[in-house]
């Protein structure tokens, strides 16, 4: 990163440029007009990692600016949550004088929530052991219990309580209740994906129907999605990813969605009758009349195979980290689908990283 641009004046400008872009990436397309979410200019990553330092009695958080290709020392991080930027001189300060916390420590990862809650992972070039367990409990009790600790070395993992935190989000004046499972993927701008979840919703408000989501995660999208549909079906391949989601279906007391533990391929080779699944056993893909499909794939995109099974579908609702493998995908899907909602969530500011949405339809 290019800890220089990191610069809330400067917001404004970079948000639209990364505006400009878009609309030229998508008029290809016919895209509509271009829908803008945006992110605060400061203290918006929910999540932050960073490498540690150690120079004789000191240490410190470092960086790598690649514009100076240098390590940077840094004491504060401006895209990070207050949380985060409130324990980071305090861990420090807890970590420095004592030998059985920092002794071969190389990285420090965090992970807050908007809901006041923070795990903080620790990890080592060395295995740990009863000593370090205890002078991590003397920590935790000093800090009290939003702060949680975990411990992480070459196949160990050390959780002292609890590996996630709980995290709410708020659509359209509603709460929703996370799970959130340290090392899985959650969406790191709290507030940006809380608009990702409303322009959700409401480009399928006026949905029939059942609804299919591959790629669900720990059911970010799906829980707050069921109250558009009659019934919805979700895939997961991650089993943390899968039990959280079925917390947060309970949690949030949503009764018309069903998780099931498989790759999006997988799924694809199910409903298209090419093998059948275990996991599968007392669902039946016949009793959903699923007319919009959710796809909210990694950064490779839509495999040919998965394209080719979602373009079945009358509406496509499609989330993505990488706009140059959705544009790839449209090349496919527009041969059948239009798009009628375009949307850029700004995510990731003061970087070239864009968050796209769009709703296809079809033609």
């Amino acid at each position: 990163m290019d800890l220089a641009a990191l610069d809330p004046r400067q917001y404004d400008q970079q948000l639209e440029a990364k505006c400009e872009r878009m609309r030229a990436m998508f008029a290809p397309f016919a895209a509509p007009e271009l829908e803008v979410f945006r992110s605060e200019p400061a203290h918006y990553r929910m999540r932050a990692e960073f490498r540690v330092w150690h120079d004789g009695d000191d240490l410190d958080y470092i960086m790598f600016d690649q514009v100076q290709q240098a390590k940077v020392k840094v004491e504060q991080y401006l895209p990070a949550s207050p949380l985060i930027n409130e324990y980071m001189p305090k861990l420090m300060a807890a970590l420095r004088p004592n030998p059985i916390l920092r002794r071969r420590l190389f990285q420090v990862d965090f992970l807050s929530t908007l809901s006041g809650e923070l795990v903080i992972s620790l990890l080592y070039h060395r295995q740990l052991d009863d000593e370090w367990a205890a002078a991590i409990n003397e920590l935790r009790a000093q800090w009290g219990h939003r702060v949680h600790f975990i411990g992480r070395a070459r196949k160990q993992k050390l959780t002292l309580e609890q590996d996630h935190v709980e995290e709410v989000l708020t659509v359209h004046g509603r709460p929703y209740h996370y799970r959130q499972i340290e090392n899985s993927f959650t969406q790191p701008n709290g507030k940006v994906a809380e608009q990702m979840l409303e322009w959700a919703v409401d480009v399928t408000r006026d949905s029939s129907g059942d609804l299919l989501e591959l790629y669900c995660g720990n059911g970010n999208f799906s829980v707050a999605l069921a109250q558009n549909f009659r019934k919805v079906l979700a895939t997961e391949l991650a089993k943390p990813s899968v039990e959280a989601a079925q917390y947060n279906i309970a949690k949030n007391g949503v009764d018309n969605l069903t998780i099931l533990r498989m790759s999006a391929e997988d799924f694809t080779d199910a409903i298209n009758g090419v093998r059948a699944f275990r996991r599968l056993k007392g669902i039946e893909l016949g009793d959903y009349d699923c007319n919009t499909i959710f796809v909210d794939p990694p950064r490779s995109g839509l495999d040919p195979a998965t394209e080719k099974m979602v373009q079945g579908y009358d509406r496509i609702l499609y989330i993505s980290c990488n706009p140059d493998t959705l544009l790839e995908n449209l090349n496919t899907l527009g041969q059948t689908h239009k798009i009628t909602r375009l949307a850029l969530f700004d995510q990731f500011p003061y970087t070239h990283h864009m968050e796209a949405g769009v709703l296809l339809e079809r033609r």
